[in-house]
């Protein structure tokens, strides 16, 4: 009998660019009629699509070996699981979101000190009332069911909403007052998976290739033919994760570099390199990047 590891990932928001990840991680999730339980191309994998809001009850019942979430609703939660690796990727980038607590523009709250006896409306309940708390301020808070943008003036005096560029808050004429909390996703896994030798090497290696792909996200290669007179002016243009890789051509008096960059920096970078003597320079994509 196969051994297997019942992971958890994210339906929602989430589930587009963590089926990304795990496909450039070396993972083919492939939807089916029963879309909650989607094909994966490893034996070894028995994916399960959850709502990040459940992830952690699921796995701390045993229900899932593992499953990746939110600090956000692992918080929410109060569930208790084990944080494996934090994976820093969101819906639209590869950046944290934050929770913040916002109040129509133009409104007299100015400070988290002016909601006392207000009204604030969030789905990340648990967490706004021990922050509130926190801050020796006296609100209700209130669990809100969706459009919680849409709901000050008229229905709250303000919301704490899960935000990545703000784009959203300003188009509904919201202004952030503070941040309630940031978060990122998680992998999370009950004691009793790691305890299994199995399942903790399967979850580990996962990681592993998971953080990699992450890690690739922003870096490309960089190949480049140089001629040895010229090797010392283009190494110090190249600001390499660790020593490029240099290697012999056939002819004698040119060698092969390579490296890895922030994709950032290539539009800077190619025209140095080229001007410090630099010939044939090949940039190619990454899958994963392992230190």
């Amino acid at each position: 009998m196969t051994n297997t590891l019942k992971l958890g990932i994210p339906k929602g928001s989430l589930q587009g660019s963590t089926f990304e990840l795990l496909k450039k991680a070396g993972w083919n999730i492939k939807p089916t009629a029963r879309s909650y339980f989607p094909d994966v191309n490893d034996p070894e994998l028995k994916i399960t699509l959850v709502r990040a809001q459940e992830m952690a009850r699921y796995v701390e019942d045993g229900v899932l070996d593992a499953g990746l979430t939110g600090i956000d609703w692992l918080t929410e939660s109060g569930c208790k699981v084990k944080k494996v690796a934090d994976l820093v990727y969101a819906k639209q980038g590869m950046r944290k979101v934050k929770w913040v607590l916002a109040v129509p523009e133009g409104s007299k709250i100015k400070t988290v000190k002016d909601l006392k006896g207000k009204r604030i409306a969030t789905e990340l309940v648990s967490v706004t009332r021990k922050w509130l708390k926190e801050k020796k301020v006296n609100a209700s808070v209130e669990f809100s069911w969706g459009a919680t943008e849409a709901k000050p003036p008229e229905l709250v005096d303000a919301i704490v909403e899960l935000t990545e560029t703000g784009s959203s808050l300003k188009a509904n004429h919201l202004k952030v007052i503070e941040t309630v909390l940031e978060s990122n996703t998680v992998v999370i896994a009950n004691s009793a998976s790691l305890n299994d030798p199995w399942k903790k090497e399967k979850l580990g290696n996962l990681v592993i290739l998971l953080q990699g792909a992450l890690e690739a996200e922003t870096k490309v290669g960089l190949k480049m033919n140089v001629m040895k007179s010229r090797l010392r002016q283009v190494l110090l243009q190249l600001p390499a994760l660790q020593t490029p890789t240099i290697a012999e051509l056939s002819n004698p008096d040119w060698v092969d570099v390579d490296t890895i960059v922030d994709e950032k920096t290539v539009r800077d970078l190619i025209p140095k390199l080229t001007k410090a003597g630099a010939k044939g320079i090949v940039e190619y994509p990454l899958n994963k990047v392992i230190y």
